[in-house]
């Protein structure tokens, strides 16, 4: 009976341990002391941590298509500057226009073609970046090889009466009555070894159908205005634009505008060739 009612004790000892989660000691049966023995009650207050939790979903990583900066439509000084790099690449002949034509767009599908990038004709920043990486920084007649630039001021010697007012310095012509500018074309003069005069002169012979006799080329619409020296159209210059030169003449290269001006002018109007 005795042993039944210390069994009884130890177990509701223990139970109570159990839950206050206390160190119990128990004793040898000559009565040593042994090791502390810790029960962890567990806490059931907090579920317990997914051991298995879900991937998060990544977003998206797919790169965004790169920044049209010109396309076809486009005009301007930007414009002329990737034609001229693609004049560089040998990928375009014609221009620079600074209009981003038909021609400029199949150009740049070439190039881009040809370097893994998508053929789009469009110049985003990645086709820029390849193409400025290829090219040099163009140059003022590089980017206007073919004409179009702006005139300069006119000299003050133009301002008065009927003049065709040259500008070596521009490489333009004014066509000016009374100060006002009626019409203006690009020009290119004659080489290092043959220059074109500069000064003030007069038309004192036109010429239709003019063929040079010194160089047996062809000057129509000549303007003659300085001993052999005229202002004529140029079919090299429409071809090649300032990659060449004269023997001394003004060269203009567009056939409508000086046949348009040879119509104008008159023999003695004044012609003023400066800087």
């Amino acid at each position: 009976m005795r042993s039944t009612g210390m069994g009884r004790s130890f177990a509701a000892l223990l139970v109570l341990a159990m839950a206050c989660a206390c160190t119990v000691q128990t004793a040898d049966r000559d009565g040593k002391r042994r090791l502390p023995v810790r029960i962890e009650v567990p806490d059931h207050s907090t579920p317990p941590a997914d051991d298995d939790p879900k991937p998060s979903v990544a977003p998206s990583t797919r790169a965004a298509a790169p920044t049209v900066l010109w396309s076809r439509g486009d005009t301007g000084r930007d414009v002329r500057e990737v034609q001229a790099r693609l004049r560089q690449v040998a990928w375009l002949y014609d221009g620079p226009t600074g209009s981003y034509d038909d021609l400029t767009e199949r150009a740049v599908k070439g190039f881009q073609g040809k370097r893994g990038l998508p053929r789009t004709g469009k110049t985003d920043t990645v086709t820029w970046k390849r193409l400025k990486a290829m090219t040099h920084e163009p140059g003022k007649w590089e980017l206007y090889l073919m004409g179009g630039q702006p005139a300069d001021a006119p000299d003050a010697r133009c301002l008065t009466g009927r003049v065709l007012c040259i500008s070596k310095n521009s490489r333009t012509l004014r066509w000016m009555i009374d100060g006002r500018t009626v019409m203006t074309v690009s020009v290119r003069f004659g080489s290092v070894g043959t220059p074109t005069r500069e000064g003030v002169f007069s038309v004192y012979w036109k010429s239709r159908h003019h063929v040079s006799t010194l160089y047996d080329s062809p000057m129509p619409y000549a303007m003659f205005f300085s001993g052999g020296q005229a202002v004529h159209y140029s079919a090299d210059f429409a071809a090649h634009g300032y990659a060449g030169g004269s023997h001394g003449c003004v060269n203009v290269r567009d056939e409508a505008a000086i046949a348009d001006l040879f119509a104008q002018v008159r023999t003695g109007d004044k012609v003023v060739v400066h800087w």
